[in-house]
């Protein structure tokens, strides 16, 4: 197995932590405030990642790599968190998952534009099928139309692409369990604040099967997910790697069905087998 096919299959694994995100919150947030979801799982995370820091001796990072880290945090730790978990308060995850199929096409951009890689013609036209593909399921889906909690989950989206396209070059120089920990470690600050801020004393008599999702939201969606999609990155490439974003729309499907028992229609099945096929093909083209 060559290195890009590493990278890729190390990659899904993270996409399938991230795919559980949309649903969890969903159920997260019937009890629970939306900004204290955001805020209180990057605290729980960044409570863990600075023992990982500290257990692991890991050097600080210069200032150049200080301000990637800042970005990083912005996209991950913040933006999409905020930005997602308020959605679910407006609509359902199985929806919000097709939308966030253009995350692969997005992440292709920004990384032509900030580190000059250059996918072939025919990487480019199968990436735009595949985003296609899942904006039409959204349109057929929304009867025609987008809604503000399609907005939302959009702009959530751009934010993940920003600091995946970050996190995935920096973990070519960094650890990239370093790297997703120093971004919440940097961010800690303002999230227990703005965490304790939102907390109710009604949340502790909370039942066990919510805490367990915002626990899930904290430890995995919000950490130990990116240990393996930024060492994907790294290993596969950004344009290359990112394709596998097209797959985490459906993962997340099955998982709202399991979980929440939204409808697995013979539409939704269709559409994944489509953009299973533009991957493969993705995989196919040349990117310099």
């Amino acid at each position: 197995m060559n290195q890009e096919s590493k990278g890729m299959l190390i990659g899904f694994v993270g996409i399938l932590i991230f795919s559980l995100t949309l649903p969890i919150t969903k159920i997260a947030v019937q009890s629970f405030n939306p900004y204290f979801i955001a805020f209180g799982r990057a605290t729980l995370a960044g409570i863990a990642a600075a023992s990982y820091l500290v257990l692991t001796s890991a050097s600080r990072p210069s200032k150049s790599e200080f301000i990637k880290l800042v970005v990083i945090a912005l996209g991950v730790v913040f933006g999409f968190p905020v930005f997602t978990t308020v959605a679910m308060t407006h609509g359902a995850s199985s929806h919000g998952a097709v939308i966030l199929g253009l995350l692969p096409l997005a992440s292709t951009v920004l990384g032509v534009i900030r580190f000059r890689e250059r996918p072939s013609l025919g990487f480019w036209v199968v990436s735009l099928i595949g985003a296609g593909l899942v904006l039409t399921y959204a349109l057929i889906q929304g009867s025609g139309s987008l809604s503000y909690f399609d907005v939302l989950v959009a702009l959530g989206g751009l934010c993940a692409c920003v600091g995946y396209v970050e996190g995935g070059q920096l973990s070519k120089k960094m650890n990239p369990v370093a790297v997703i920990s120093w971004a919440l470690v940097i961010s800690l600050p303002v999230n227990f604040i703005m965490a304790s801020y939102f907390f109710k004393s009604e949340y502790v008599a909370v039942n066990a099967a919510t805490w367990a999702s915002f626990l899930y939201l904290s430890f995995f969606s919000m950490y130990a997910g990116f240990f393996f999609w930024y060492r994907g990155l790294a290993m596969g490439g950004n344009a290359r790697v990112s394709q596998m974003l097209l797959l985490q729309p459906f993962c997340t499907l099955i998982a709202s069905s399991i979980l929440l028992t939204d409808p697995l229609t013979l539409v939704n099945v269709l559409f994944a087998v489509l953009v299973v096929l533009t991957v493969m093909l993705g995989k196919k083209m040349v990117v310099r």
